[in-house]
């Protein structure tokens, strides 16, 4: 038997029928649905505290003085004190054993302690820690728990503390939730107690080593070819592009790939609360929100870096996610010659993004009747995309459509492309995005830029057009 299968069943104390019972606790005890959820405290794990042991040992012979950003130099002298370390306690150890103890620790030292694994698995695209006991990922679009699991609450602050101190943010009792991501620009979300009743809370959505390219897209049925030659002449002439959709459907990834279709040669300026977009341009200045300090002061929100960024001569401004007065601001900025600026809302319909931009330039605080609120919207916004998570899993564009103007008091919209669902095969929710048959009233726009597009595009006869 291993070492580490021996140190495993070392540390499991069977149950004797003799075991005195302690008593029930006094006080308010927590709900039952609650206590069902919250996991059993751990029995004394003797291989964890082995692995911290030595883990402790190789820190205090590493040299302070190591530079940690050379990756490949700190692996090898950590490799050589744990070989060291293991020859004079004089341990007999698996290949096996040796290699998956050597990687936890590396984790520990120099990663994301156990998550470190998730995060290098390509497959994985969202990685939850529900406290130090219920760790789930996402794969494929669907949810499944994995067997991971964090030694206590501690450890799980240290990690999340390894992650947001490189940011210049904390997350306290004073200050219990944070935005923030990792140098790959993948989105962190953090969340502790008092606020979280389950344990500290990690929530990680990655973004690909290898992004998706526009092929891999198509192939996958997220959207068509068509759409593809209709959203690269619509950023071409700059159209305001708003995408919407719910959490989770990718809206960061299609704004990545609209804003790949801005020309070189234009000044990009990018707003977000934790910069994740991965621009190609050479010309990109990335702005990011911060929260306010200790004393609760040197906060700078997402409305005051919108403001700044019309003293900066963009051609295009960004919003990563608008999602509050600082609608406004960008609305403005679209109607004041910035135009081909794109944002993201969270919205359920491109009906129902309209009405959250309503409500968002409300939050404001400046008294606007509703009409010109919308007069607003109208001018601003050329097209809405809608994008959504379906039952198999698969990220779709479902609408695309046109805001046309106002009719009276209510804005007119058009739907340009419209997702036809097909039934299900295999599971698999099988339908394509189909043009309407109509010809954006935007295309005049497009066509005084000299960008002309097949009247194919829209599903209509090249005859109707001669």
């Amino acid at each position: 038997m291993s070492l580490l299968k021996r140190i495993e069943r070392s540390g499991q104390t069977p149950a004797t029928p003799n075991t005195p019972q302690s008593p029930a606790p006094s006080g308010p005890q927590p709900p039952d649905d609650l206590r069902k959820r919250q996991a059993p405290a751990p029995s004394h794990d003797a291989y964890a505290e082995a692995k911290n042991k030595l883990q402790q040992k190789i820190v205090a012979e590493l040299d302070p003085k190591l530079d940690l950003s050379r990756t490949d130099q700190v692996r090898k002298t950590i490799e050589e004190i744990f070989n060291n370390l293991l020859t004079q306690e004089d341990r007999p150890m698996t290949r096996a054993d040796r290699v998956r103890l050597f990687e936890e620790i590396l984790s520990e030292i120099l990663g994301y302690g156990p998550i470190q694994k998730l995060l290098n698995d390509d497959s994985i695209s969202e990685i939850m820690v529900n406290g130090p006991r219920n760790v789930f990922v996402e794969k494929q679009g669907k949810i499944e728990r994995v067997p991971v699991t964090f030694d206590s609450d501690g450890h799980v602050m240290r990690i999340i503390d390894r992650i947001v101190s490189p940011l210049g943010r904390r997350v306290d009792e004073s200050s219990p939730y944070v935005d923030a991501r990792l140098p790959d620009g993948s989105r962190v979300n953090v969340i502790i107690p008092p606020l979280a009743l389950a344990g500290p809370t990690i929530t990680i959505r990655k973004f690909s080593r290898r992004p998706f390219t526009l092929e891999d897209l198509v192939k996958n049925g997220t959207f068509t070819a068509e759409y593809v030659e209709f959203v690269k002449a619509a950023v071409s002439g700059k159209l305001n592009i708003i995408i919407s959709g719910g959490t989770g459907t990718g809206k960061t990834t299609q704004l990545n790939i609209l804003s790949s279709f801005i020309p070189d040669g234009e000044r990009i300026l990018t707003i977000e609360n934790a910069a994740e977009l991965q621009l190609r341009q050479e010309h990109v200045i990335t702005l990011e929100s911060r929260p306010p300090n200790i004393e609760g002061k040197g906060e700078v929100s997402m409305r005051d870096l919108v403001v700044n960024a019309l003293r900066m001569r963009p051609d295009r401004i960004i919003v990563g996610e608008v999602r509050s007065a600082e609608t406004l601001d960008m609305l403005q900025a679209m109607n004041t010659g910035h135009e081909g600026s794109m944002s993201t809302v969270h919205a359920n319909t491109p009906r129902d993004a309209l009405h959250r931009l309503e409500t968002m330039v409300l939050m404001a605080g400046i008294d606007l009747p509703l009409k010109a609120i919308r007069e607003q919207i109208a001018s601003a916004l050329d097209v809405i995309i809608q994008i959504e998570r379906m039952r198999d899993g698969q990220r779709r564009v479902t609408y695309v459509t046109e805001v046309q103007g106002m009719e009276g008091d209510v804005l007119v919209t058009q739907d340009i492309f419209k997702f036809e669902n097909a039934g299900t095969e295999n599971g698999k929710i099988m339908g394509k995005l189909k043009p309407t048959g109509i010809r954006p009233k935007f295309m005049e726009k497009l066509e005084a830029a000299s960008i002309y597009l097949p009247p194919n595009i829209f599903g209509l006869d090249k005859r109707f057009f001669q």
